[in-house]
């Protein structure tokens, strides 16, 4: 994994062609990629007026990325944390930027006009050849293993306790193979759960010690 900040990108070179799947703006469900990007904004890059995805994919052919997975965030890019775990040799990497700008409280919503969007973009890397319906399993693990980070960084809402943003965004990525499972009964959920907990949790920590404005 080759990480590269070069503001207000930030880059995950995967080394090779892999099965990514995300939500992303860009490139959402399966699809193949070699790269994923972040791309820090402030309000004033994103009048309302804007068509947010055509000026991203034009922000793209810019730099010659159309072909990454991309996401969007206010969080300071170097502000990002890295995280590794191996359990039976199988190995996960994690890159995840934290911001808690807009959190929420699942199954409610807070007005949050005019804030910055500062959100939880997350990269999953793990090097077993996974089939589609595992990638789709490995994308709950990551999901579960942030908002368990998040509830036990402590953030406090009118609404409840935060268990993730309103603009949260995950891609999970392995070489294209056969494994059917990504569970967390099997060392691979166990070391991508391991690696994105640790990330999120450090980055919501900083966070909630540097960035977070009083009540």
């Amino acid at each position: 994994m080759r990480v590269t900040l070069d503001h207000p990108w930030l880059e995950l070179d995967l080394g090779a062609e892999a099965r990514v799947l995300s939500w992303s703006l860009t490139r959402p469900g399966f699809v193949t990629a070699r790269r994923i990007l972040w791309r820090e904004v402030r309000n004033a890059d994103l009048p309302e007026d804007l068509d947010v995805l055509g000026w991203f994919h034009g922000e793209l052919a810019a730099r010659g990325a159309r072909d990454a997975v991309a996401m969007l965030t206010s969080r300071h890019l170097h502000a990002f944390e890295t995280a590794e775990a191996e359990v039976e040799g199988i190995r996960a990497f994690c890159l995840a930027t934290v911001g808690l700008s807009n959190a929420e409280h699942i199954g409610t919503r807070m007005d949050r006009t005019g804030t910055d969007w500062g959100t939880i973009n997350i990269a999953l890397y793990l090097d077993l050849p996974l089939n589609d319906a595992a990638l789709l399993e490995l994308l709950s693990i990551v999901t579960q293993a942030r908002t368990v980070a998040v509830m036990e960084a402590g953030f406090d809402l009118p609404t409840g306790r935060a268990t993730g943003t309103g603009t949260d965004c995950i891609a999970v990525a392995a070489p294209a193979g056969d494994t059917p499972f990504a569970g967390l009964h099997t060392p691979q959920g166990e070391a991508a759960g391991r690696a994105v907990h640790a990330a999120v949790r450090k980055g919501a920590e900083i966070w909630m010690r540097d960035v977070r404005r009083p009540d």
